[in-house]
């Protein structure tokens, strides 16, 4: 794995206003906003300015944030989830088999449009996990 566990936060629509509140706050920086109209995916119109995905930096400070889907609701509990970066797919599939042994698969382990491998997976305790292998 790469780096640290990274804290993703998950909004009901607000994640614009999260960030900028953030910024004020902590005085960093939002990077790599892209909202579900900008994706290169296909969404209903009304999903267009929700936040597919966004970065927030200030020194050693990182998170990353995005609003729900249309149809998910944001609870306590499942509004926040731990990233992981994996360097190669053979230790992507073994965390992933681990987690999801006995956990839920919220997303299947596959490729994506962003050019990675990726799954979301809630474990036997019910931690969110994202996993990701960005592909060079």
């Amino acid at each position: 794995m790469k780096g640290q566990a990274t804290p993703y936060l998950t909004f009901n629509g607000n994640a614009k206003e999260a960030l900028e509140y953030y910024k004020e706050v902590f005085g960093g920086e939002i990077l790599n906003l892209q909202t579900f109209g900008e994706a290169d995916f296909p969404t209903p119109p009304e999903a267009d300015d929700r936040v597919m995905h966004a970065q927030f930096k200030k020194d050693d400070l990182f998170l990353m944030a995005s609003d729900s889907f249309l149809n998910d609701s944001v609870q306590l509990g499942n509004n926040i989830s731990l990233a992981l970066e994996f360097e190669n797919e053979e230790e992507i599939q073994m965390i992933y088999d681990h987690l999801s042994k006995n956990g839920s698969i919220l997303m299947e382990l596959q490729d994506t449009f962003w050019g990675a491998k990726y799954a979301k997976v809630k474990d036997a305790y019910g931690i969110i996990w994202d996993l990701n292998m960005t592909k060079a």
